[in-house]
């Protein structure tokens, strides 16, 4: 199983960027390591804009998409995928979601909002074997 980490201060940026953004969902890019055992660091989070303003699908702000990935190159970190919110469903990727996902080295990681108070943070990986959308979870380990 793929594992990635994520600091409890990230985490709680995510959260509070995606309760800011209700109803509509929330989303952004995060950035990182490859760990020799295989292992993904998140070290940072990108808190980017979502241009279809719903909360049933999103679209990352191009712009901010490019001024992210620029951001990372200065600071010596690769990109390992992406995170958005599911306001009113549980921390799993919907069928779009899946759809969408065609980059097989992503991590997807979905933020779920359905209890408030209690937000689900879960990781996956979603790639085309034979034609078919395969979704994994990536064990996510919050520090």
């Amino acid at each position: 199983m793929m594992k990635i980490t994520i600091t409890k201060e990230d985490f709680d940026r995510i959260y509070a960027y995606a309760l800011s953004q209700l109803p509509d969902e929330a989303c952004g890019l995060v950035a990182g390591t490859d760990q020799e055992d295989g292992t993904k660091e998140i070290r940072k989070v990108y808190l980017l804009t979502n241009t279809d303003h719903t909360n049933e699908h999103f679209s990352i702000d191009p712009r901010e998409q490019l001024q992210a990935v620029r951001d990372m190159r200065a600071e010596g970190l690769i990109p390992l995928g992406n995170w958005h919110s599911h306001p009113e469903t549980p921390s799993r990727p919907s069928e779009e979601d899946k759809r969408l996902a065609n980059d097989r080295n992503a991590t997807y990681l979905i933020l779920s909002l359905q209890e408030r108070d209690k937000p689900v943070l879960n990781a996956f990986h979603i790639e085309t074997v034979s034609g078919e959308k395969q979704v994994r979870k990536e064990e996510l380990v919050i520090l």
